[in-house]
């Protein structure tokens, strides 16, 4: 099921999520859905806050980065050809490389796409859907991804890495996107 998008200052965005047990209901049936949700709007991942969960959950895809990626990029990341993967209850453990400036977008802030500097390698503390931990390293488009869902289960959002004047030129964006004045293909929910 197609579930909606929180959408920018839905108050879910700005939640510190909490862990999980293997008795969370219905979980599998989440994962599906939030799979689901993220093909459909044309997502390379999706944390649960965006879906409207309070729960330290997310899944990226990185392959339809590399599988749509244009010809002169090609072999320019390390971590080609990506990843599909589910993560639970995930913690940094280190950053490491240089910060590299990437194009984000985000679901849940439509229309609006900047450039953001993260660390090119994330080590991360996680289980997967059997609840199996693992520690792993990951770096390239795959680390950004991983980083930019992993600040949605902290309560942060890629714009929160601009500089003041380029958060304050975007304000009236950011209102029209809280009041639900944007027009996407995919299903929203909007701030009451």
């Amino acid at each position: 099921m197609i579930l909606p998008i929180a959408a920018y200052g839905s108050p879910v965005l700005r939640v510190k999520c909490k862990e999980i047990g293997p008795d969370y209901p219905d979980l599998a049936k989440l994962i599906e859905d939030m799979w689901e949700t993220m093909y459909a709007s044309s997502g390379v991942g999706l944390a649960a806050p965006q879906v409207n969960k309070e729960i330290r959950l997310f899944i990226i895809d990185s392959t339809q980065i590399f599988a749509n990626q244009d010809e002169e990029d090609k072999g320019k990341y390390p971590d080609e050809p990506g990843i599909k993967q589910v993560f639970i209850n995930a913690h940094i453990k280190k950053l490491n490389g240089e910060e590299w400036s990437y194009n984000e977008g985000c679901l849940s802030i439509p229309k609006i796409r900047e450039d953001v500097y993260r660390n090119e390698e994330v080590t991360l503390t996680y289980v997967d859907e059997q609840f199996q931990p693992h520690t792993q390293t990951f770096n390239g488009v795959t680390a950004r991804v991983i980083l930019h869902e992993y600040d949605h289960i902290e309560g942060r959002l890629f714009i929160d890495y601009l500089k003041p004047l380029k958060r304050k030129l975007l304000k009236g964006k950011l209102d029209d996107i809280s009041k639900g004045k944007v027009s996407v293909d995919y299903r929203m929910s909007f701030p009451k």
